[in-house]
């Protein structure tokens, strides 16, 4: 018998932001492009995977773990390129300074690079960690996804999609996220819809870090089990989840 081929596991960070100027918190999301190879058409917080230049730009702050700096920085950058918003980057760059980095990250630029080169520096700690998801499924690759929370100040309109990962962008409550999905106007992966669930229970910034404090940190990492017949994902109780299950079969709406 030949070996099981085991699945490659790629690091991943994603932010979830607090607006709360204008009202009741909401928050970004972005509809994926309809061909994109993971979760295509979804709702999602903006994210993606940590690559080697996040790591060795992770280094030049030794006050944090490597790997939870190097995911603080991905989450920043990939919020930048897919949203065209600058969260944690010090002092604050104007809207023309983000449109030509979003242009130069496109075409491999380093965001290092960047930054050095106009003089503005990271502030990683205006990110707070909310949670961390590894499934441990039989699937080919498999994310390594830490999340976020970060309060957000600035107008809900200089968000714009950069017409590729992202197609559409929503700032939504996390009640409104999950009432969307549930009338078919959305589409939800399983992570994305538990997560939702959690953050509608806690919904502005100061009740979130309060609840964040107070619960224990695990990584969350989902596992199928058959309950009457039926598969369903599950997760471990005692983590923040008001829930914890779903069947398998509504996993990816």
């Amino acid at each position: 018998m030949g070996e099981t081929k085991r699945a490659t596991v790629f690091p991943a960070a994603t932010l979830v932001l607090y607006a709360e100027a204008d009202g009741p918190a909401r928050h970004l999301m972005l509809e994926r492009g309809a061909g994109m190879s993971f979760a295509p058409g979804a709702l999602v917080f903006p994210g993606g995977r940590v690559d080697d230049q996040d790591r060795a730009f992770a280094a030049q702050t030794p006050e944090l773990d490597a790997d939870d700096a190097a995911a603080r920085i991905a989450a920043i950058r990939e919020t930048l390129e897919e949203a065209g918003l600058a969260i944690g980057i010090t002092p604050g760059p104007e809207p023309f300074i983000i449109e030509a980095w979003r242009a130069k990250l496109a075409v491999g630029v380093k965001f290092a690079d960047l930054l050095a080169e106009g003089g503005y520096a990271l502030d990683l700690t205006g990110l707070t960690p909310f949670a961390r998801w590894c499934p441990r499924l039989a699937l080919s690759r498999m994310f390594d996804t830490r999340f976020f929370v970060a309060r957000y100040d600035g107008p809900l309109d200089a968000a714009e999609a950069d017409g590729g990962e992202s197609v559409k962008l929503l700032w939504l409550s996390a009640a409104q996220a999950l009432s969307e999905a549930n009338a078919g106007r959305h589409k939800l992966i399983f992570p994305t819809r538990r997560n939702l669930e959690r953050l509608a229970a806690h919904p502005s910034y100061a009740a979130v870090t309060a609840h964040i404090a107070a619960t224990p940190g695990a990584t969350i990492s989902p596992e199928i089990k058959e309950i009457d017949g039926e598969k369903w994902l599950v997760i471990p109780a005692g983590l923040g989840y008001p829930v914890t299950s779903g069947a398998l079969s509504e996993a990816g709406s």
